[in-house]
C-alpha cells in the first residue's frame, strides 16, 4: 500500500471522508491480574467505514457470506 503526502491542509469532512472510504480499525486488550490470579479481561475491536466498505472487507476476510452481502444490496 502506498503512503500519500499531502502538502495541503485537509478540511475535517475530507478526512472523514477518508476514513469512511478506507476504514480504520481499533483492537484493544487489557487483562487485569492481582498476584497472578486473573481478575478481568477485556477484548475490543472497533470498526469505522462505511456499509460498503465493511462489506467489502468483511466477505474478503470471510466474515460474511457473499449470499448475505448480495441481499443487503437489493
Amino acid at each position: 500500500m502506498a503512503v500519500e503526502k499531502v502538502n495541503s491542509s485537509s478540511s475535517l469532512a475530507e478526512v472523514i471522508d477518508r476514513i469512511l472510504d478506507k476504514g480504520i480499525v481499533i483492537d484493544a486488550w487489557v487483562r487485569v491480574s492481582l498476584g497472578g490470579i486473573e481478575l478481568f479481561s477485556i477484548e475490543a475491536r472497533v470498526v469505522i467505514a462505511s456499509v460498503e466498505t465493511y462489506l467489502k472487507y468483511a466477505e474478503a476476510v470471510g466474515l460474511t457470506t457473499s449470499t448475505a452481502v448480495n441481499k443487503s444490496y437489493s
